[in-house]
């Protein structure tokens, strides 16, 4: 059983579902409106009211949570948490509400995670299709082939920007409608070929703000009933003879919805005439069910940040034998250390596989280059977080230790440090014996014992000892190495 929470510009959601032959379904929803991106001040922060608003219906999912045996969780914030300059700073009173960390991702990762929802709910693998999101904050457009995934895009567009700065007071006319129209059809006029209809058969929109059009249309018998061009104009053309979003009384619209849905109307229109789209069907999957697919697929070992990293290795020319050495050296090491918990495993894993992807930039400070490729690069399935611990690992590969000294304070991060630089080390110096044939300790000092032999049949083994030694040692910590391992 698995939980996924979004915590979306427009409202907080929670999916509780279960894996069930070849689908996930749902058991549990939970929907709260939010409206975090209408909570951000002048100055980009959100709003001591936001705030509170937000984690009291973080509270709330705790308890929801609660109720479910869940074998994982995954809790995402998207476009409004992403540009909230106080973000880090609201973040912990966040994860201490809900009891899970939170994961700021980007938005080709929401786009990602929107199309393995979707792509998963469809019965045709082999149908080419675009996939369109529109949500408080941002606008995904994702190109792909059954399951896989093609071209992703993220646009800092959303519904509340659009309302607010088009639809002032709420007074809507023909106009104004024209002008937001204009405004969105100028974030996408160049990136649009790509997504022009000869890429795909079929076109889905998956967000909640579509789907509601679509129920609108509906349900008010406009244009054709469905979400083609003559329809949604047919929509713009009803709100436009309201005058007023505080008038706008229609089936399927709820009140409080009316202001945010004008400006997806607006959007969505813009994408429709940008794209030539004729009609596009609207589809109850996305995001949340993305998250869950996702992390069904961890728990079944098909991780595709195992992918992303294989790739990005490929991509920059990486030695893979090197890189594959470090890695099951590395991991060897660090199970003797005995960390407290398997939070770091993967991490140091994959950092040591990729902690030469700075050559491809220079010999010098390759491990500098390699730190800021890694935390900045587009990975699919890793977080912000997951990538920066990444890139601390990587950068404390080698050199001075006080560039990472305040992280050092982590058990098991010094650990996963120390595993790495020694499985560096022992890699340079040509030792092909084995990190399993040696013994390492790490409480509150370092213990080392190596075969005496090591030291006789690679000279600069005493050497890279010593350095590694000092280096410990500026930190606070103490290195004591013995070679008489028999």
């Amino acid at each position: 059983m698995y939980a996924a929470v979004d915590l979306g510009s427009n409202s907080f959601r929670l999916h509780v579902g279960r894996h069930d032959g070849e689908v996930i379904r749902v058991l549990k929803s939970m929907r709260e409106p939010i409206r975090l991106a209408a909570g951000l001040d002048a100055n980009g922060n959100l709003t001591e009211e936001a705030m509170q608003a937000a984690l009291n219906c973080l509270k709330n999912f705790r308890l929801a949570l609660a109720a479910y045996p869940l074998e994982a969780v995954r809790v995402v914030a998207t476009s409004t948490m992403r540009v909230a300059t106080n973000a880090t700073q609201f973040l912990p009173a966040a994860e201490l509400a809900i009891g899970y960390p939170i994961e700021i991702i980007s938005g080709e990762e929401e786009g990602r995670l929107i199309y393995m929802g979707v792509a998963n709910a469809l019965a045709d693998p082999g149908e080419r299709r675009l996939v369109m999101d529109i949500g408080g904050g941002s606008t995904e457009l994702i190109l792909g082939h059954g399951l896989e995934i093609e071209r992703v895009e993220s646009f800092s567009l959303g519904t509340v920007k659009q309302s607010l700065s088009f639809f002032v007071g709420g007074h809507i006319d023909g106009p104004s409608f024209e002008a937001a129209i204009l405004s969105a059809r100028s974030h996408f006029e160049d990136a649009a070929p790509p997504y022009h209809p000869q890429h795909w058969n079929s076109a889905y929109g998956s967000s909640g703000t579509i789907r509601a059009i679509a129920d609108i249309i509906a349900r008010n018998n406009l244009g054709a009933g469905d979400l083609s061009g003559p329809s949604l104009e047919a929509l713009q053309q009803r709100f436009i003879e309201f005058g007023h979003v505080s008038r706008i009384d229609m089936p399927g619209l709820r009140p409080d919805r009316a202001a945010t849905i004008i400006g997806g109307l607006a959007i969505l229109i813009a994408l429709v005439r940008e794209l030539d789209i004729v009609v596009m069907t609207p589809i109850e999957a996305g995001l949340r069910m993305g998250v869950m697919w996702d992390l069904y697929l961890r728990s079944t070992k098909r991780d595709r940040r195992e992918q992303s990293v294989r790739t990005f290795l490929q991509k920059f020319n990486v030695d893979e034998a090197r890189a594959n050495r470090v890695a099951d050296d590395a991991a060897s090491l660090f199970a003797q250390l005995k960390p407290a918990a398997e939070g770091h495993t993967k991490y140091l894993r994959w950092g040591a596989l990729l902690h030469e992807v700075g050559l491809a930039v220079s010999q010098t400070g390759y491990h500098k280059h390699a730190a800021y490729m890694i935390e900045n690069a587009d990975l699919p399935g890793f977080t912000t977080r997951e990538q920066k611990l990444m890139s601390r690992l990587i950068v404390a590969q080698k050199g001075s230790l006080r560039k990472v000294a305040d992280a050092l304070a982590d058990p098991d991060f010094a650990k996963a440090v120390l595993a790495l630089r020694l499985a560096i080390l022992f890699m340079h110096s040509r030792i092909e014996t084995g990190a399993s044939e040696l013994r390492l300790r790490m409480k509150t000092r370092i213990e080392l014992e190596i075969k005496r032999e090591w030291v006789v049949h690679h000279p600069t083994v005493s050497y890279w000892m010593e350095k590694e030694q000092e280096l410990w040692d500026e930190v606070g910590i103490d290195f004591s190495i013995r070679a008489n391992v028999e």
